[in-house]
């Protein structure tokens, strides 16, 4: 085990592995200790030092007692165990502060409109919800979109009014256009066949149909190769990242708030209208 107060130095090889490559991606802190320890010969108090924590908290990461959801501590886990910068993008981090034009440091963290990071959307699943069922308005940009509303068990769907009339919500969903080029691309990513992507957008069309009577809601067609996720509640915005090989749901996700001069709520949201005002409304 090192004892070095040293920088933690990982072997370029190591970060380069598909375990720890999924383990970035995933922002399972735990498992990026674990592999120290083992590539690095780092013990846990080596660690603590490095990324500014204590050894007792270093322990529950790895033991899968507490989780890391704020943005300044991944970046002092990535700055204490020297992460390389395509690396750190893996977890959603730009890149590493002795790179920056200018040598001026860079911090996720300092933009005010996000307050948490999930490692994935099941993780802030709880608080959508319940930020959702008592909202005014929801918009949902998403590929075929069953996980999140279109199946009787999906994120939102509960959340939707059944009788007419309603709660006075106000819902427009915009989906990846079956009959696109962007969906045949988008299906080869993620290893999946047109035929069933383009089905489960249609499924989540019908679906979604079956509401219109009892909800103000309204569903579009995108004809874009998708690249973010949004969810947006009133005035708050959830946020993941589409990329080859994995689902939106799969990505970290970003808790953004609107605020009154912060650029990602604001540019997030005129993104949306221009898919909807781009889109054919299909519900």
């Amino acid at each position: 085990m090192s004892t070095s107060l040293g920088p933690i130095e990982l072997p370029d090889w190591a970060w380069e592995r598909a375990e720890v490559r999924q383990a970035l991606r995933a922002r399972d802190m735990g498992a990026v200790f674990r592999y120290t320890q083992q590539y690095a010969g780092a013990s846990q108090s080596r660690i603590a030092t490095a990324v500014g924590m204590t050894q007792a908290r270093v322990n529950e990461i790895i033991n899968g007692r507490r989780e890391v959801s704020r943005l300044d501590v991944y970046e002092r886990i990535a700055d204490g165990l020297r992460i390389p910068d395509d690396a750190r993008h893996l977890l959603g981090l730009a890149a590493s502060r002795e790179r920056r034009s200018g040598g001026a440091a860079f911090d996720l963290a300092a933009f005010p409109e996000v307050v948490r990071v999930y490692a994935a959307q099941h993780s802030a699943a709880e608080e959508i919800q319940q930020l959702a069922r008592e909202a005014r308005e929801l918009d949902v940009l998403a590929v075929r979109g069953l996980g999140l509303i279109g199946l009787n068990d999906s994120l939102l769907r509960a959340c939707l009014p059944r009788e007419k009339g309603g709660n006075g919500l106000r819902t427009r969903i915009a989906l990846l256009d079956p009959d696109s080029d962007a969906l045949a691309q988008r299906a080869a990513e993620i290893g999946e066949s047109v035929e069933s992507l383009a089905g489960g957008v249609r499924l989540a069309e019908a679906r979604l149909r079956e509401l219109a009577d009892s909800s103000d809601i309204s569903v579009w067609r995108y004809r874009m190769l998708p690249t973010w996720r949004l969810i947006r509640i009133d005035s708050t915005m959830f946020v993941g990242a589409f990329d080859a090989g994995w689902e939106g749901h799969e990505s970290a996700t970003y808790k953004v708030m609107e605020t009154p001069y912060g650029p990602l709520f604001r540019g997030f949201r005129r993104m949306f209208e221009a898919v909807v005002v781009g889109g054919q409304r299909t519900v």
